[in-house]
């Protein structure tokens, strides 16, 4: 399938990034050009042209990064040294591991897994993601770790961009696809609200602590990371999934851990 793609929009020159004005307007642009909405898997995700095998394989990797946030949620937290910005903060690992009695962004993917008729002990085990999917991920935690608390909490604004590709996930597909349906998708539906939030506290907090030229250029390289992070992990996919080129341990759709 040939997919006619528009260009991402070109980069405006350097500009000095002398205020926090400055500094949001770059962010906003950094994610137009390089947020993974672009991405080619995306598109054929949404259009209705992956079969439920190669959808299986998207969900089955993506569960490892959604496993992992409140993980790297909580590496960020051990390094604020607020305490009203470390209350702000902790919420974020409620939403995605749950609390009792309540359910987290996790349980609502694997209900997403269970509905394409993947085993969960085989999502959850992580032993058939593919391997740059775990590099990636990986790489992620690493950095909110060894870098600084502005960087780690600047990497996180990728949430800025995702509330449009949640609604055009959930309208494309349940649009083409008849294995899922309004309650399986509660995953995305529920980040509509609670992206915006945690994009708004983040994005306020590097405004205010990114006080140098210098600052200001790290918040947009933790950025460009975190954009790089989630496009690898699609490259990965189309490459074993569309192009063909499964690595060896990776899932198979139709052998490991699900139904065809």
């Amino acid at each position: 399938m040939t997919l006619d793609l528009v260009p991402p929009p070109a980069l405006s020159p350097a500009r000095a990034l002398d205020s926090a004005d400055a500094l949001e307007a770059r962010l906003r642009e950094i994610g137009a050009a390089r947020y993974h909405d672009r991405h080619p898997f995306h598109h054929l995700l949404h259009s209705g042209a992956l079969n439920r095998g190669q959808v299986q394989a998207w969900a089955l990797n993506r569960f490892y990064y959604q496993s992992m946030i409140p993980l790297k949620d909580a590496v960020v937290l051990s390094r604020l040294q607020d305490r009203e910005t470390r209350r702000e903060w902790r919420h974020r690992i409620e939403d995605h591991d749950g609390s009792a009695g309540e359910e987290g962004g996790i349980d609502r993917w694997l209900a997403l897994t269970d509905a394409l008729g993947l085993d969960r002990d085989y999502v959850v085990s992580a032993a058939g993601i593919l391997p740059a999917t775990r590099f990636a991920v990986d790489a992620y935690v690493d950095f909110v770790g060894r870098r600084s608390p502005l960087d780690a909490v600047a990497s996180s604004l990728t949430e800025l961009f995702a509330p449009a590709i949640h609604e055009q996930r959930i309208a494309g597909m349940l649009r083409h696809y008849d294995f899922v349906n309004p309650e399986v998708m509660r995953y995305f539906s529920t980040r509509l609200t609670q992206a915006p939030r945690d994009a708004g506290f983040a994005l306020a907090y590097v405004r205010s602590n990114a006080r140098t030229p210098e600052q200001r250029e790290a918040v947009c390289q933790a950025l460009i990371f975190k954009t790089n992070v989630l496009w690898v992990q699609l490259d990965a996919l189309h490459h074993a999934y569309v192009t063909g080129h499964v690595p060896p341990g990776a899932f198979r759709p139709g052998q490991d851990g699900g139904t065809a």
